[in-house]
């Protein structure tokens, strides 16, 4: 073989070199996944990965992820929203209004898959349930509805119930419909609402304090604020408090009425997985929850409750 043939040849070996080591390792995609962090994403983070392993998904393999939290700080989530998006990543996963709005923001054009955020259509995320008609797309909770739905179970459980504390998180877009639905129950049984936004840690525990002067009958608490230390200081102050995530029961308040979280976040890695798959997210509608939970703690002895046996009966789960 001549000289000259030689090189030729070694040549276009060589420019096919990369085009192999490329075929040989394809694009793994990336997947998003931001939190607030108020509330522990343990079991959300848990769930939904296993989800995308009933799928196949493995990690390191076939799939990555970037997991942002803002570890409560909610000034910080949008800066994590643009951090993912500035990342290249396949999909973006939320928990909670906050975050999805961040994240939509951000980008109009990775796809947004939520876990779980309330009134997307009332805060400006989908244009529909059934067409959102944009890059989000998820399940939407009904944690407004739930909320004032609380309202009436605090009447059902403790009848002499007639003023209640609602602590807003004034930092959630999501406080809008959370207090129209509590208010709108208020008036339909009775009850007074005293409505107190909160948007630093400061107001939050000074919330507290304020009731150990002006008691109230009973607290209701927006999931998006802490609610470990919110069960915290109810008990503290030896006030009722209920929210709608079951966590909010577990955790040490007196009542949660939920969705069953864990079909929430099963659900979103449904999504992600058709998202991979080429749908778009504007072809997938929204879903909503329809399992719901009423759990009820009675380690909260120490506010000295009397709660009827029949209320006890309609309990999904009684923590003892």
């Amino acid at each position: 073989m001549k000289r000259r043939e030689f090189i030729t040849l070694l040549g276009g070996a060589a420019a096919g070199w990369p085009l192999a080591s490329t075929a040989q390792q394809p694009k793994v995609p990336t997947i998003g996944v931001l939190v607030i962090g108020n509330t522990d994403p343990e079991e959300f983070w848990r769930v939904f990965r296993q989800g995308l392993r009933d799928f196949g998904y493995v990690e390191g393999q076939n799939i990555r992820f970037e997991f942002r939290s803002a570890e409560g700080q909610a000034n910080r989530v949008p800066d994590l929203a643009v951090e993912l998006v500035r990342l290249k990543v396949d999909v973006i996963v939320t928990w909670f209004t906050p975050t999805t709005q961040a994240a939509k923001q951000a980008t109009r054009e990775i796809p947004i898959v939520m876990a779980d955020a309330g009134d997307p259509i009332g805060t400006g995320l989908v244009a529909s349930l059934a067409r959102p008609g944009g890059n989000v797309t998820g399940i939407a909770g009904i944690t407004a509805e739930l909320s004032g739905k609380c309202i009436e179970l605090i009447r059902d459980m403790l009848p002499s119930v007639r003023r209640v504390t609602a602590l807003a998180n004034a930092t959630d877009p999501f406080s809008k419909p959370f207090l129209e639905h509590v208010q709108l129950a208020g008036e339909a049984s009775g009850t007074t609402i005293n409505a107190v936004r909160i948007s630093s840690r400061e107001q939050f525990e000074g919330a507290f304090a304020a009731m150990e002067k002006e008691r109230p009958d009973a607290v209701i608490v927006q999931p998006s604020l802490p609610s470990k230390r919110a069960a915290e200081l109810a008990l503290k102050y030896r006030v009722p408090a209920v929210s709608v995530p079951r966590w909010f029961a577990e955790e040490g308040g007196l009542m949660s009425y939920s969705a069953r979280f864990a079909d929430l976040y099963r659900k979103a890695a449904v999504y992600v997985d058709k998202i991979l798959k080429g749908v778009q997210p504007a072809d997938l509608p929204v879903e909503q929850p329809t399992i719901f939970e009423l759990v009820i703690n009675l380690r909260t002895e120490e506010l000295g409750l009397t709660i009827p046996p029949a209320f006890l009966a309609r309990a999904d789960k009684v923590i003892e």
